[in-house]
């Protein structure tokens, strides 16, 4: 069965929204660097920064790396049933 629950689903998306900033760290703190303290000129001040922290977090929170999360929680999940099922055989 692949299907998830919603709230298996809001989790494979924490965690892929977290990779995605660990993975992203330089670039996120770079745009937090730059944000600090302004207020208005944060929208021109800014702009570089903050479209290299988008770049970035679209290649981890994108579909692709969404579907291997999922993929990989499958089937972690399926080896989990397997072994339950072979331990509840067992006399």
């Amino acid at each position: 069965m692949n299907a998830l629950s919603r709230r298996e689903e809001e989790n494979l998306l924490k965690i892929t929204k977290e990779r995605a900033v660990s993975e992203c760290h330089e670039v996120v703190k770079a745009f937090a660097d730059c944000v600090s303290g302004r207020t208005i000129s944060v929208a021109w001040a800014c702009r570089g920064q903050l479209h290299a922290m988008q770049e970035c977090m679209v290649q981890y929170t994108g579909p692709e790396p969404y579907e291997r999360v999922r993929a990989e929680y499958l089937r972690l999940r399926g080896e989990q049933r397997a072994a339950k099922l072979k331990e509840s055989e067992r006399p």
